[in-house]
């Protein structure tokens, strides 16, 4: 008789979240498939589960899944874990779950936490519809594209970011996408849990002032352009003063305000001139 393949959600920080399903599954399987042993092994000795575990990860995947595959139609259970969270998004399996569908494999998911979905829901931002971009880019060139693509979708967008690249990252966000609400979850589920709340321009000025950032980060950016209710040069002034003081160059503050009052640039010049 053929196996199946389980796709088990494993805690974020608190192990408090892994559930009574998810350990009984793990129990159950043969082969669990890991992206870091070790890290899955804590997890594993913490909760009394004894099963072999091996990698499988971004590098390994492609000539791995076909292997895994044959043991479970011979009658296996496989399950695959990710470091955090549910495997597949941001993480590997994809390629797994696809050549199994193909096989016809019983694929049974294990439900678990989703950093994308926490903190969807604690920002205050309209949750639906929403849009899930996973890691944005390491490059800026790549990163200024990818935020390009989540102005397009128009919808309350989840991202992760490492923490040594979240301020750049949001600087390029306020550029390509206006000041928009944004939530910046940091370190969910864990002793240190933090939740900043706010526009892009409100919240840059509080990271760069933190010596170092740390721990895991999710950043929910509200959909489209705040839009200010009154065109002006007193409240372009004011907003152009804003995010100035936000650290941003004056050329970068310019085309932010150009788009979102849909005038020219040179037009724009001229109103802050007539100000100095």
């Amino acid at each position: 008789m053929a196996g199946k393949l389980l796709l088990i959600g494993t805690p974020i920080g608190n192990l408090g979240d892994l559930s009574a399903r998810a350990i009984e599954a793990m129990k159950s399987c043969s082969l669990l498939l890991c992206e870091d042993t070790r890290h899955t092994r804590k997890l594993l000795t913490h909760f009394g589960i004894e099963v072999r575990v091996q990698s499988f990860h971004e590098h390994n995947e492609e000539h791995k899944s076909d292997q895994m595959l044959d043991r479970v139609q011979f009658g296996e259970t496989v399950g695959l874990v990710s470091d955090a969270g549910m495997p597949l998004l941001s993480d590997p399996g994809y390629l797994l779950v696809q050549r199994a569908r193909e096989r016809k494999i019983a694929v049974e998911p294990i439900p678990g936490p989703f950093a994308a979905a926490l903190a969807l829901v604690a920002s205050g931002l309209p949750p639906m519809p929403f849009a899930f971009f996973g890691f944005a880019p390491h490059k800026q060139g790549e990163r200024v594209a990818f935020f390009q693509r989540v102005g397009a979708a128009e919808m309350t967008a989840v991202v992760y970011e490492s923490p040594q690249r979240l301020v750049a990252s949001l600087e390029d966000a306020l550029v390509v996408l206006g000041d928009v609400d944004v939530t910046v979850a940091r370190e969910m589920t864990k002793l240190h849990e933090q939740f900043l709340h706010g526009t892009l321009s409100e919240i840059l000025p509080v990271l760069r002032k933190q010596e170092m950032i740390r721990g895991e980060i999710t950043v929910v950016f509200g959909a489209g352009k705040r839009e200010a209710p009154i065109l002006d040069s007193a409240a372009v002034r004011s907003e152009f003063e804003r995010l100035r003081e936000s650290g941003l160059r004056r050329p970068d503050v310019v085309k932010i305000l150009s788009e979102r009052y849909g005038i020219r640039k040179n037009e724009l010049y001229q109103m802050l001139l007539q100000e100095e």
